[in-house]
């Protein structure tokens, strides 16, 4: 699992027990799936780093980052090369804070598990539990991700959740460009392009898309998206989708 880590000192040691007690998804069988956490500091000055280190004792945590603020896209960009480096079959994507359920986990992995996917998007607005917010965040993330699926010819319902998984094959080919929340549509736009290597010939990937449930945050909570992130999300759409 890739955590991205930024001034999360209140909450992340209860998230991550909640994380870690949630059971591990299961592989075809029935046994549960191995699995590590990647807990990545991205320049954390609240004392996150220290919580990390100390829960970077346990065997299936690993510590990375610690260099100055570079952003979200940075932080995933170091997990994503260190669970590649060790030959993790799959990686999970989610959020240091409480507003994602980790239950969802086996949720999302399911179908790379089942052989069915080579990707899957989370989304909040498919049928599952969600905290009532801001209207203008909602009419926000509607503009972005309607702009995002006409330019990558995808139908989804919410390129921005925070919840994803994709498999070693996956993950491997993505170069990571964007430093901050930009990643959430760089993601979208290169699975989009990505092809995968299929007998003589390559393929298309299979791109599933799989609801969670969302317990947002206020800005008072620690929120730390505003309107200039939904602006740099639409300059990302354009860059990756018609630019390369």
């Amino acid at each position: 699992m890739i955590i991205p880590v930024y001034n999360e000192q209140n909450v992340l040691r209860a998230s991550f027990d909640r994380l870690a007690a949630t059971p591990a998804p299961s592989a075809p069988g029935g046994t549960p799936c191995e699995r590590t956490f990647y807990l990545i500091d991205d320049g954390s000055t609240d004392g996150s780093d220290a919580i990390i280190a100390e829960l970077a004792q346990r065997d299936d945590v690993r510590a990375l980052g610690g260099t100055p603020n570079r952003g979200k896209g940075h932080a995933l960009a170091l997990g994503f090369a260190a669970a590649v480096e060790d030959a993790c079959d799959a990686l999970i994507v989610q959020d240091a804070d409480l507003e994602y359920d980790p239950a969802d986990q086996a949720r999302v992995l399911a179908p790379i598990i089942a052989g069915r996917a080579d990707a899957v998007i989370g989304t909040r607005f498919l049928g599952q539990t969600h905290r009532v917010l801001y209207y203008w965040h909602s009419i926000a993330n509607r503009v972005i991700t309607i702009f995002s699926n006409m330019l990558s010819n995808l139908n989804l319902t919410d390129i921005e959740c925070g919840f994803k998984a994709f498999s070693r094959d996956v993950a491997a080919r993505i170069t990571i460009t964007e430093n901050r929340f930009g990643v959430e549509p760089e993601f979208v736009a290169k699975l989009a392009k990505m092809r995968l290597p299929e007998g003589d010939a390559t393929r298309a990937l299979r791109i599933y898309e799989v609801p969670v449930s969302y317990a947002g945050r206020t800005y008072a909570e620690g929120k730390k998206i505003g309107w200039k992130d939904g602006v740099a999300a639409l300059w990302a759409i354009a860059k990756h989708n018609v630019l390369g």
